[in-house]
């Protein structure tokens, strides 16, 4: 195999474009990985927000090269570029990749600059495109325009499995473009819809996104993060899991859901029994909704295995209800309580089920220690998707205690 390193070397000095450093240490490193063995193909990551190696951000000429010694190397199949200076210029020649680099299964291209332009250069290279599973649009402003371009890819890709267009600003009509392209897209098993810019309070999104998951019957994890979705809007997904038989992991965060939207929930978990992971970080569901929940989990439901309350205004009452249930319920074993309001009998439940083992210490965001005779709850860095936005500094990036929503429902490989 070709040294990369090299390949770089001298395409640059044939094009006469500058060569970055950043650039040239990644793929020095992959050269030295990939003499290790070559079986499982390899990911390149060239991530702009390195903070252990000096880093000198792609830029879209960069890329240029970059992708130009990628197109004929049939060992790397997954890239990762994101927190970089693509913009629309590196998007050109990441669709012309995706038309020439037929092994490439996962692309990251998350914070980019890429606009709507970008994104419907990209969104077209898919239309013949087959091989490539997991594509990262995250915080691209692909706006609705270049929304509706990817809806209308998935009216003919028959291969992506997960995408993500999480804070891309996609508006009312593109959410709507998903809801309805979905219900036939039989290959799509994970979107993400964060964050979209909706206005008015008719939350047409949810009744069209509830519509979808009574017909789709492939979806597995879906994302609705800060689509400032109320208690009807959340009925409306509700009333669909009644009848959905595949959806695993639920992401509602961020949302203005109270306890009367738990109502709903508690009650669709009685007869529900594919949702795995259920994501309400940072609603309102209070002591009222986490008694609902508590209730239905101690009696009815064994299929949850997942369950994030963080920041919902919920003190200590709710806390240990939902600490009771546990005991009962063998199955739920992830539970995420930070930012609620804890009193002493909160802190001994949780401590109580982590030291008898019932809980373990890396399936919680709470690790409990003592003063005085008295036990606290601090916090640790576990959680359902915790590195979303970034990878920490040291230690592994994907593992399990930090990622476990991903952990527990994997869509496929790197997804």
């Amino acid at each position: 195999v070709a040294s990369l390193r090299e390949h770089y070397y001298n395409l640059c000095m044939e094009k006469s474009q500058r060569i970055n450093p950043f650039l040239l240490h990644i793929l020095q490193e992959v050269d030295e990985e990939s003499k290790k063995g070559l079986e499982k193909g390899i990911t390149l990551n060239v991530a702009g927000n390195n903070r252990i190696i000096p880093v000198e951000r792609v830029t879209s000429e960069d890329f240029w090269i970059l992708s130009g010694i990628l197109k004929k190397n049939p060992y790397v199949n997954g890239l990762d570029v994101r927190y970089n200076l693509l913009k629309d210029v590196g998007a050109y020649y990441a669709a012309k990749l995706l038309q020439k680099q037929l092994n490439l299964i996962y692309l990251n291209l998350m914070f980019n600059d890429i606009g709507p332009d970008g994104g419907e250069l990209i969104a077209k290279a898919l239309h013949k495109n087959t091989t490539l599973k997991y594509l990262r649009m995250t915080g691209n402003k692909i706006e609705n325009k270049g929304g509706m371009f990817f809806a209308a890819m998935l009216q003919v890709n028959s291969s992506l499995e997960k995408l993500d267009l999480g804070d891309c600003d996609l508006g009312m009509q593109s959410v709507i473009a998903f809801a309805t392209v979905l219900t036939q897209n039989q290959a799509i098993k994970g979107i993400n819809l964060n964050r979209p810019i909706l206005y008015g309070e008719q939350e047409e999104s949810t009744v069209h996104i509830g519509h979808m998951l009574k017909e789709n019957h492939c979806l597995v994890e879906l994302h609705m993060c800060k689509h400032d979705m109320k208690n009807s809007g959340f009925k409306q997904l509700c009333d669909a899991l009644y009848v959905n038989s595949n959806l695993r992991y639920l992401d509602v965060s961020c949302n203005r859901i109270t306890c009367d939207g738990m109502v709903f929930l508690a009650d669709v978990l009685k007869s529900n029994t594919t949702l795995e992971v259920i994501d309400l970080s940072f609603n309102r569901i209070e002591n009222a909704g986490a008694s609902y929940l508590s209730q239905t989990l101690a009696s009815h439901n064994r299929s949850l295995k997942a369950l994030s309350v963080v920041s919902n205004n919920i003190e200590g009452e709710g806390l240990v209800a939902l600490s009771q249930s546990m005991k009962t319920n063998i199955t739920l074993s992830h539970i995420y309580i930070w930012g609620n309001k804890f009193d002493e009998a909160t802190c001994v439940a949780y401590s109580d089920l982590i030291h008898t083992g019932r809980l373990k210490a890396d399936s919680t965001d709470v690790e409990p220690f003592v003063v005085d005779e008295h036990v606290y709850l601090a916090e640790v860095s576990n959680g359902l998707k915790k590195h979303y936005y970034w990878t920490p500094t040291y230690g592994e990036a994907y593992n399990h205690s930090s990622n476990a929503g991903f952990a527990l429902v994997p869509v496929g490989q790197n997804l």
